[in-house]
């Protein structure tokens, strides 16, 4: 899957924080995350960006994680461009 996140962090009930590298020729490379919550549709699984009130410690919890593995992403990347 060419466009798929490179992480994934779930927590609480279907709440998902996806880590993204994106890449541009004029400004390198650089991560982005998206918060999503899964739900049941009938027979259909869906995400949305829309979070309960119950949901909101989960979202933040997801975002921590995600935060500190993007930043120990960028402390592995500058250690690797050091030693060359």
């Amino acid at each position: 899957m060419a466009n798929a996140p490179i992480k994934r962090f779930a927590v609480g009930n279907g709440i998902r924080a996806s880590v993204w590298k994106n890449e541009s020729k004029n400004k390198g490379s650089w991560l982005s995350v998206t918060i999503t919550r899964t739900y049941r549709d009938g027979e259909d699984y869906k995400d949305t960006t829309s979070f309960r009130r119950d949901d909101l410690l989960f979202v933040a919890k997801a975002s921590e994680l995600a935060f500190s593995w993007c930043l120990a992403q960028a402390d592995k990347a500058k250690r690797e461009a050091n030693q060359e």
